[in-house]
């Protein structure tokens, strides 16, 4: 498998990506490319063909079998000419499909390699698109390589070594007017890149709001936000289609162009070869030869025009999604990874520094040690630092300093797989994949038999529930769990943990989507799944960590307060203040 810097170095390089899908199938591109060019050769000596025949035709009846000689050569041209073209489309059918089944699971894989603050910073609907973009922009690529832009360059050669028979003058002169065109129109098509790009770039960003609006759809009519998100849409879709108007426009440009020269050389080209019949320089099979190859040659470095510009606009939709795409990963596994074992789970926090990479500095030396089988509270106002402590033991994201140790063995130097392995998370907003509940709580290990996802389900009290559903387990729960209330997402996260059995269990207040009902039923659940185990909880209901044995207070990233529930009551301090404000909440609604 490749690894990151092996795919981001093509960043910058679209068309080394491009080599790099091809180079992987040669002998299928390689017979591609041979029957296309076989292909175009018969396809132009057709017309070499006809001017045998016609040549034939004009000596009149009873020459021999000349007119029979010439109309086989014509007919087996004809004949392979088109069996070679369903040769090359038949290969290219099953390789080029090949080749972008390749990029997409590869790009996709490299896409599920970076830390989560990579996605908060990104739409997902974008990153999908610019991966549906680079599919596309690849299979068209190549497609229009083959059968646009190759077969008009090889007709142009061919016919211009065909009509060196006529007059080496006249294939000197179009070979003149031929490069002149391609390079003019080569030049024309780079200069339009920078328009084609922000095509591009506003196309994806038309995808990117379609899905954030799909996705939060209850959040939109929830606060009347229909109107807003038309008119949001239409503005952006207005930016997309005038880039697009303006990419359109700068290619009629080019085409208008070809079109001039086209006409004005055929002309030329058709009065010259007239003139030297007129010498008897030439047969009427000459001036058949110098008009269809002429009308060929010009039509050719048309259609490659066209092609080269099309190719352009899909090599800049390349270009833009592979900067999106291929930027390196924030965290890999360290050169000399190994397996974390745990024993236990003990959690040590070494002087650890951290900021977010916009320059907020959440830690400064922050120490602190959990030991195994101890059940800590991380409590504190809104900022203090919780989350981030939570998201660093997880190693979503890298410490500037210090050391984060489970079982003395540094986070930094674990594989990653066996650092996941080693923690299990309920999280307070649930994440469902849109598939089985069974597939949902077998997340949490793969290899889990039907038998042991129903035990894990029954502990986390879902069986209830299950019981209701149409399909039980078998339900498709949808579009991140929507079909499920936030109790029962809750419990199908819990029932994953207890799948799970890590040592180490991180709980972001886990009982907080419950009713009163459901919380009572799942409190018992959730002390057997704490069972030893060591366990963080992020707690906003300072009541849930009446039975914990510490409790870390944190404020402005600094620990402020470490010690038993009672002790820091007694104490009277911030957590004092934090459980007494809560308590008169409690009272005003009650009252």
């Amino acid at each position: 498998m490749p690894t990151t810097e092996d795919i981001c170095r093509y960043r910058d390089q679209p068309l080394r990506f491009f080599a790099r899908y091809v180079g992987r199938r040669p002998l299928a591109h390689a017979v591609i490319l041979l029957a296309v060019l076989g292909a175009v050769t018969c396809s132009v000596s057709t017309q070499y063909g006809v001017k045998r025949l016609v040549d034939a035709l004009s000596q009149g009846p009873g020459q021999g079998g000349g007119p029979w000689l010439a109309f086989t050569i014509l007919v087996s041209f004809v004949a392979a000419d088109n069996l070679l073209w369903r040769v090359a489309s038949w290969v290219a059918s099953h390789s080029f499909v090949k080749v972008t089944g390749d990029l997409r699971s590869e790009l996709f894989r490299h896409l599920t390699g970076h830390a989560p603050g990579y996605f908060a910073d990104r739409l997902p609907g974008m990153l999908t698109s610019r991966i549906t973009a680079t599919s596309n922009a690849v299979f068209q690529i190549e497609n229009m390589f083959v059968w646009n832009v190759l077969p008009p360059c090889v007709a142009t050669i061919g016919a211009i070594a065909f009509l060196t028979m006529v007059s080496v003058k006249m294939a000197a002169a179009l070979i003149v007017v031929a490069a002149i065109v391609m390079m003019a129109m080569f030049r024309f098509a780079a200069g339009g890149r920078p328009l084609h790009h922000d095509f591009a770039s506003k196309a994806a960003i038309v995808d990117g709001e379609m899905v954030d609006v799909i996705g939060n759809m209850a959040l939109v009519r929830a606060f009347g936000g229909i109107a807003r998100e038309h008119s949001r849409f239409d503005t952006t879709v207005a930016k997309e289609m005038t880039a697009r108007r303006r990419s359109l426009l700068y290619l009629e440009k080019l085409r208008l162009t070809h079109a001039l020269v086209v006409v004005v050389m055929t002309l030329a080209l058709l009065a010259w070869a007239i003139a030297l019949w007129r010498e008897k320089r030439a047969t009427a099979g000459d001036v058949v030869l110098v008009c269809t190859l002429g009308l060929s040659v010009l039509s050719a470095t048309r259609d490659l025009a066209v092609a080269l510009v099309d190719v352009t606009q899909h090599m800049a939709r390349l270009a833009e999604a592979l900067s999106t795409l291929l930027s390196p990963h924030e965290l890999e596994d360290h050169p000399e990874a190994s397996a974390l074992v745990p024993n236990g789970a003990r959690v040590t926090f070494e002087k650890i520094s951290f900021g977010y990479p916009d320059g907020k500095r959440v830690f400064a030396s922050f120490s602190a040690d959990i030991k195994p089988g101890e059940r800590v509270g991380l409590v504190g106002r809104s900022g203090g630092g919780k989350s981030t402590l939570v998201a660093l033991v997880q190693r979503f994201y890298q410490v500037q300093n210090g050391r984060i140790l489970i079982d003395g063995h540094d986070i930094v130097r674990a594989t990653e797989a066996s650092l996941r392995n080693a923690i299990a998370v309920v999280p307070q907003d649930t994440a469902l994949l849109n598939r089985t509940l069974l597939e949902n709580i077998r997340y949490g290990r793969p290899d889990a038999s039907d038998e042991e996802v129903w035990d894990a389900a029954t502990a986390a009290r879902c069986k209830p529930f299950i019981d209701n559903l149409p399909r039980g387990l078998d339900t498709i729960v949808g579009d991140r769990g929507v079909k499920l209330s936030g109790g029962q997402r809750q419990r199908i996260a819990i029932a994953r943990a207890f799948l799970k059995n890590a040592p180490l269990l991180i709980l972001d207040e886990a009982t907080s989507a419950l009713d009163s009902e459901s919380e009572e039923a799942i409190r018992d659940a959730l002390e057997n799944l704490m069972m030893g185990r060591t366990v963080i909880t992020i707690a906003h209901r300072l009541s849930t960590l009446r039975n914990f044995d510490r409790i870390l207070v944190l404020q402005g990233g600094k620990l402020v307060e470490d010690g038993t529930p009672e002790m820091l009551m007694r104490s009277q301090g911030v957590y004092y203040d934090l459980v007494s404000r809560e308590l008169g909440r409690l009272v005003e609604q009650t009252a």
